[in-house]
């Protein structure tokens, strides 16, 4: 059996430098699609997609993680790390206070990951660019709501603690494999 593991967590707390790091491990990771998505709308002269139509932006994320998912399981790989998981999607919709349909919370029942990672804000780290606008305290809000849609999805969560990218990957790898 195949095991799906998402690294999530709000924005600027590591989860790509992890990816990365498990990527140069030889691990199949599955890379976060968010700011392929922004930079695509920045191109049809959309700034901030996600704030100025977050049904679209969280309808192509939704999109993009099933198609991930999907990818993965035809993949050989015993182990596939995916940098967010299709629930992140919703949790930024809660975070934004925004409705959306039921078919959100669905597919996070239908489509279903072995362990969950969430990755907490931290401010030492923290940086923020042309794609990641949230201050640190926006961070640590969408992590809050990140958290409780897994939870509200009957996931453990499993917080990495801090502290170099060769130590949150060796506790990840020592927790999937204990």
């Amino acid at each position: 059996m195949q095991l799906k593991i998402v690294i999530s967590g709000g924005p600027g707390t590591g989860k790509s430098t992890v990816i990365d790091e498990l990527i140069l491990r030889n691990y199949e990771c599955m890379p976060e699609i968010s700011r392929e998505i922004t930079l695509e709308a920045k191109k049809n002269g959309v700034d901030q997609l996600f704030l100025k139509k977050p049904h679209l932006f969280s309808q192509l994320l939704l999109e993009g993680r099933k198609k991930q998912y999907l990818e993965a399981s035809s993949k050989k790989s015993e182990i596939v790390f995916f940098d967010r998981g299709m629930p992140d999607a919703h949790g930024y919709m809660n975070y934004l206070g925004v409705d959306y349909s039921d078919s959100y919370i669905q597919k996070g029942f239908e489509f279903r990951y072995s362990y969950i990672f969430m990755m907490p804000p931290w401010e030492e780290i923290y940086t923020t660019d042309n794609e990641r606008y949230e201050s640190f305290e926006q961070s640590l809000a969408i992590y809050n709501h990140l958290k409780k849609t897994y939870i509200d999805l009957n996931y453990d969560i499993i917080e990495v603690p801090t502290g170099s990218v060769q130590k949150r990957v060796n506790f990840i790898l020592n927790r999937i494999k204990s």
